[in-house]
């Protein structure tokens, strides 16, 4: 092998599955070398996981070659598996084991023993901060924890190569910042790291990306080149906060406008190639106004794979006006869920009224889907009540629950039953029969595009359509509310705007919505968000205010995450001090 052999090399690689029209890598190519942070993006069945897996050599290339060092994984199995570590995408670990069990199993199969396991894991637990939880059951850990747990599995070889396939997936801000600051250490210390993430804001730090699209590379480079090609193209229109999904909408379907999104009372748009910021102006109402911005990769990212996925929801289009008759359509009071001496949830009070996008927000373990679990009827409160439409759902009749739709944080679909069974199965659950029930199911299934995945079981769906699946299971009776728990939580961007697009037009028609999510550009999309942490309450507002709230000298124009952060930040200094 060369002294100056890149740490990881790609020459023309392809694979093709059986009877499978569309190849899920063709012709990529690319060099890394040492020390470098690679951020591999591109929207749903891109091929990302695919290459990882062929880098890995747990799977065979059709075509062209790999070189980890200048050994092929396939052929020189061992010596690769010295130098590289693996994190997959789905947590990979045994949830009924113990860290340390964890830990050990790994070792046994890595044949690290002696010394150097007492040695590797000492470092590990001390470096992932898991030595104080190494006999907690790898299934009781938070998210970010069981997250920090694969790292130090993929670590034990101390490799030179590190792949992760979207390891902050469902992980809160404040732990996705933990993740990131180990991985980075790790980079300075001389690793190549290539980090497969949905999260754009985490390429955009990267000193390279790779972007794929349908298995083909359609960039490569520093983040910032690829956002220089819509530079004088991103704007921020202000003027329209009371209009702004109506005007967002309407500015998606425009011939000029590549992409945009909601910026709490604000909207982020950027234009197509050849078209003026006069042609932005007079699409809208008078009383707007427009400024030039910095553009992001994000931005570039989205106009690069042809724009986004248009301003009008089919569904919505399908679906009846609702009129609830309610000033507070959803209310908890002073909710609480004790579990022993321990408050899951404590005296937690906010109401959401009709058509409102209300967000709860909080890190894991935060007591957010012990919240979100009592408003929908799933679990039985402590003390307080949890209402909709004035009526606890837990003593409520059929007819009062099938007024509300519910999508779970995990994929909560029958993996042993088809697409077609599982909506067939969701809307009598429901309360749809015969003629009507026979309507719905093949409207989702129009909507959708679900034809093709009739027959298969769910399990096997690309991620973007199981959204779509679970979506169209929560909506098909038409409820008028929707409660949604992280429905987005590793989907792609341009998935996720077609996602937000249906929210808009369902709340346009009256529903009303209450969502949790990790992502902190969709907490920008809602009309209020709550801040939950410990149990409590800390923050509750609309996006604007939280961020004038959490602005501080160091960052007076903070991002919702760094929102996040701070006011968690602040609610730990108050609690230690009142202790």
């Amino acid at each position: 092998m060369a002294q100056d052999a890149p740490i990881l090399d790609v020459q023309g690689l392809g694979k093709r599955f059986a009877k499978e029209d569309i190849a899920a890598l063709q012709d990529v190519s690319w060099r890394m070398d040492k020390g470098i942070f690679l951020g591999l993006v591109g929207p749903d069945g891109a091929g990302k996981t695919t290459l990882l897996r062929i880098i890995a050599g747990l799977m065979h290339p059709t075509e062209g070659s790999v070189r980890v060092l200048g050994h092929d994984p396939i052929k020189e199995g061992p010596k690769v598996r010295d130098v590289l570590g693996y994190m997959p995408q789905k947590f990979g670990l045994y949830e009924d084991l113990s860290v340390i069990e964890n830990l050990n199993l790994n070792a046994d199969l890595r044949g690290i023993n002696g010394e150097q396991r007492r040695e590797s894991f000492s470092q590990l637990l001390e470096f992932t901060d898991l030595a104080r939880f190494k006999s907690r059951r790898a299934g009781a850990l938070s998210g970010g924890m069981k997250q920090k747990l694969g790292l130090a599995c993929a670590l034990l070889s101390k490799p030179k190569l590190l792949l992760l396939d979207e390891p902050s997936v469902g992980v809160d801000p404040i732990s996705r910042r933990e993740l990131w600051k180990m991985v980075d250490q790790l980079v300075e210390g001389g690793m190549g790291v290539v980090w497969s993430t949905a999260y754009l804001d985490e390429a955009e730090v990267c000193e390279e990306v790779l972007l794929l699209n349908k298995g083909e590379a359609l960039f490569q480079g520093p983040p910032k080149e690829l956002a220089d090609t819509v530079a004088d193209r991103a704007f921020r229109i202000k003027g329209v906060a009371q209009r702004r999904r109506r005007t967002l909408s309407k500015l998606l379907d425009h011939p000029a406008v590549s992409d945009g999104v909601i910026e709490g009372a604000n909207l982020r748009v950027v234009l197509r190639e050849d078209h003026d910021q006069q042609e932005l102006q007079d699409a809208l109402p008078e009383s707007a106004e427009i400024e030039s911005i910095q553009p992001r990769f994000e931005d570039a990212f989205i106009d690069r794979l042809g724009g986004g996925p248009g301003g009008k929801s089919v569904l919505a289009e399908q679906m009846e006006a609702k009129d609830m008759g309610h000033d507070a359509v959803v209310e908890a009071k002073d909710l609480s869920k004790r579990y022993g001496d321990f408050y899951a949830t404590k005296e937690v009070s906010f109401a959401i009224k009709p058509g409102e996008i209300f967000g709860l927000l909080g890190p894991n373990g935060a007591g957010k889907s012990t919240t979100f679990k009592m408003m929908c009827g799933l679990s039985q409160p402590t003390e307080g009540q949890a209402l909709v439409m004035g009526m606890s759902l837990q003593h409520a009749g059929g007819k009062a629950r099938r007024r509300i739709g519910y999508m779970a944080q995990k994929f909560s679909l029958y993996g042993n039953l088809s697409v077609r069974q599982n909506l067939d199965f969701f809307s009598g659950a429901y309360g749809l029969s015969g003629k009507h029930q026979r309507k719905q199911v093949e409207l989702m299934i129009d909507l959708f595009d679900l034809d093709r995945y009739l027959k298969a079981s769910p399990d096997g769906l690309p991620l973007g359509f199981k959204q779509r699946l679970a979506l169209a299971c929560a909506v098909m009776h038409e409820p008028e509310i929707l409660f949604l728990d992280e429905p987005t939580s590793g989907v792609d961007p341009v998935t996720r705007r077609e996602f937000w697009t249906h929210i808009y037009g369902l709340t346009a028609k009256g529903v009303t919505v209450m969502v949790t999510t990790h992502f902190m550009d969709e907490a920008e999309y809602c009309d209020r968000i709550g801040f939950i942490y410990r149990g409590q309450l800390i923050a509750l507002g609309e996006p604007d205010a939280l961020k004038k709230q959490a602005a501080t000298d160091a960052h007076p124009s903070p991002t919702m995450e760094d929102t996040f952060v701070e006011l968690i930040h602040r609610q730990e200094q108050q609690q230690e001090a009142a202790s």
